[in-house]
């Protein structure tokens, strides 16, 4: 049953009135504002002069090159398409770089959306997957410093999420899927497609190559932060770990050629049954141009929080925050209905118009009035989305 949530109170109040027990660890609110005007002020003050020598500096944070932008663009507060266009004149190699980044979101998507779930499982290459446990050693001060960063801010900039996803695989032989499950509870830009992605390929399961993570990386990126941990004399990094030969597994057929791309992409033109009465909106598509939103000016807008996932999920008050303070800054601008419930229940009882989204949980929607195109960078092509390489090759 979908119950009326109020989000007119200050968000950690709708939290803690409204959420006990669908979130884990301590409550507060990440430094990244959610919301449609604080994705536009920050693509207002993009700058990215730098970025292709500076996106992987760690500390002092004034030297990271990091936009900061990914919560954005995940949630289609900012488009791909649009960020990318925003980037026109910067210097080349600064642009070149970035928009590479912004590709690779988009491969992210266009892999989650032909394979599903079984981007959960090895691709390519056997990477652990057996032992359970926390992979983080927190007597590290590299690793201390990343983790209380993820939890107290839900966001991290790329090259530490590296540092994490090896030293909980590579280093210490716990399952990637567990570690990559701790990480997504926190990120407020969490993404199905591009955390696995990204654990796919740290971890070497999906390139056959795990990155090693060793002492020399965090000298180089955050300098003196070694000297005050209590084990600079004897740190368990000092060194690459051993390399190793992943063995290798049979490609899925999905991942050389896909059959249905236009079911992949989903529909290119609006897909209309019946006259809709509300605009549904979803956790991947939030913002002012999602297309159904933006078609229907004159409709009730809603958002249902989904109780069962995130009672199995547990995910943190930082990332339930990021969506509030969302749907709060949305409310100043059209008449809003929030509910705890089940969004796909909502869609079967109301006639709904929603935008496509590529996620497996999309096909759980039954009987929509209306489907709106998703805002692609690039369309899905039928080609190989073995590699980032190969699926470039293939567009």
């Amino acid at each position: 049953m979908n119950r009326p949530l109020s989000i007119d109170e200050p968000t950690l109040e709708v939290i803690e009135k409204h959420f006990a027990g669908l979130y884990s660890g301590e409550l507060g609110l990440s430094s990244i504002k959610g919301g449609q005007t604080a994705a536009n002020q920050a693509l207002a003050q993009l700058d990215i002069t730098g970025y292709a020598a500076n996106r992987s500096e760690v500390l002092p944070i004034t030297k990271r090159g990091a936009t900061v932008l990914s919560p954005y663009i995940r949630h289609n507060l900012l488009t791909l398409d649009q960020v990318y266009k925003s980037v026109k004149s910067a210097p080349y190699k600064d642009r070149e770089k970035f928009r590479d980044e912004l590709y690779w979101q988009e491969y992210a998507r266009h892999l989650y959306a032909r394979i599903g779930t079984r981007l959960f499982e090895n691709l390519r290459f056997e990477a652990n997957v057996h032992d359970q446990g926390d992979g983080w050693n927190r007597d590290m001060s590299c690793v201390n410093k990343v983790v209380t960063e993820l939890e107290t801010d839900g966001w991290l900039v790329n090259q530490t999420r590296m540092w994490l996803a090896s030293h909980w695989t590579v280093r210490n032989n716990f399952s990637w899927q567990l570690g990559q499950e701790r990480m997504y509870r926190e990120l407020i830009d969490g993404s199905r497609a591009a955390n696995l992605l990204g654990w796919q390929w740290t971890v070497g399961a999906g390139t056959g190559k795990p990155y090693g993570f060793a002492r020399w990386q965090v000298e180089k990126r955050a300098p003196g932060l070694c000297n005050g941990c209590a084990l600079n004399k004897s740190c368990p990094i000092q060194e690459f770990p051993e390399e190793v030969d992943l063995s290798r597994l049979e490609v899925d057929s999905l991942l050389e050629f896909d059959t249905d791309p236009e079911k992949t992409s989903g529909p290119t033109t609006v897909v209309k049954l019946t006259n809709p009465d509300y605009v549904l909106l979803t956790v991947d598509s939030l913002g002012d141009e999602d297309p159904a939103l933006k078609a229907h000016p004159e409709l009730p807008v809603v958002f249902v929080f989904n109780e069962t996932a995130l009672q199995k999920l547990q995910l943190s008050s930082r990332r339930i925050g990021f969506y509030i303070e969302t749907l709060q800054d949305l409310a100043q601008r059209r008449d809003l209905h929030v509910y705890l419930g089940s969004p796909y229940e909502f869609a079967k009882d109301n006639q709904v118009a929603v935008t496509f989204a590529p996620v497996p949980s999309f096909k759980k929607f039954d009987s929509l009035a209306e489907i709106h195109p998703y805002p692609w960078l690039q369309k899905p092509h039928a080609g190989s989305v073995k590699s980032f390489s190969s699926w470039r090759k293939s567009k």
